[in-house]
């Protein structure tokens, strides 16, 4: 962990150098490549984007997320898919996953921000028997917004999940699970193919149980990091890398998270 904060010192270094030397007018390349806060831009007509994200705790622990991204047909409407995957020394495999339909509500301009709400259903298709999944359906909704400031792109999301009979593990009862949460980061444009990230979200999950108690966990998370990409052609290439840190039930966790996007042209 020392060495991958001394490299993003460095990196950081680097890009205020490299920074100076770029007018604040000029394009945005990386644009909607974010780790873990949701930018409201959808994908442009004949572009699809795949991403696939891995993160590995300290402890062992890993999780990772394959998400696919096309337009139905245009800018507008978007259709995607989430395939995440989780594993420990118990069990490793595919988790719950996720049909996401994304609506392009305004378009960034002077004075206003882009708006894009998804709404998502979670399919129960980990094994519980594993502790893959949660064994009932869901939906999941989330309106992010995104605005330029200069060299700086600034997002904001809310959202929430909702869970409807989820089995616990001790008693076996089912109880409903609603997980609103909260977020924000700040990017810095260093050159127009290198961004440095400032990701923060703050997550509450509360489950109701037959008895009506309502107990509540509070997870927050911060995430430095940076983002570097590549054009040839039509096709975007972005790798990245971050250091979400979090807080939960009085623990405290680092993790080390890498990203992978390829954009480009449906076939012709």
């Amino acid at each position: 962990m020392k060495r991958l904060t001394t490299t993003l010192a460095c990196v950081l270094l680097y890009s205020v150098t490299l920074g100076a030397q770029q007018p604040a007018s000029s394009k945005w390349e990386i644009t909607d490549n974010s780790f873990l806060v949701e930018e409201s831009f959808n994908q442009e007509p004949r572009i699809f984007q795949n991403i696939f994200t891995w993160t590995r705790e300290r402890r062992g622990q890993w999780s990772a997320s394959f998400t696919q991204e096309w337009p139905a047909p245009d800018k507008q409407h978007q259709l995607s898919f989430t395939i995440p995957f989780s594993g420990s020394d118990s069990a490793s495999g595919i988790n719950d996953l996720l049909v996401n339909y994304r609506y392009q509500l305004l378009d960034e301009g002077p004075g206003r921000p882009a708006l894009s709400p998804r709404l998502s259903v979670v399919l129960p298709s980990g094994s519980t028997s594993k502790g893959l999944g949660l064994g009932a359906y869901g939906l999941q909704f989330n309106v992010p917004a995104s605005k330029q400031f200069g060299d700086l792109y600034v997002h904001a999301n809310a959202g929430g999940t909702w869970r409807p009979r989820v089995e616990t593990d001790t008693t076996r009862r089912r109880v409903n699970l609603w997980s609103p949460h909260v977020a924000g980061s700040v990017i810095w444009r260093a050159t127009p193919m290198l961004n440095l990230m400032l990701e923060s979200i703050l997550e509450f999950e509360q489950s109701v149980d037959v008895d009506g108690e309502t107990p509540r966990e509070r997870t927050v998370t911060i995430s430095p990091g940076f983002r570097r990409g590549w054009n040839r052609g039509d096709t975007q290439i972005v790798v990245g890398v971050g250091v979400p840190v979090s807080r939960a039930s009085g623990e405290t966790t680092a993790a080390l998270l890498t990203y992978f996007s390829l954009e480009m042209p449906f076939k012709k």
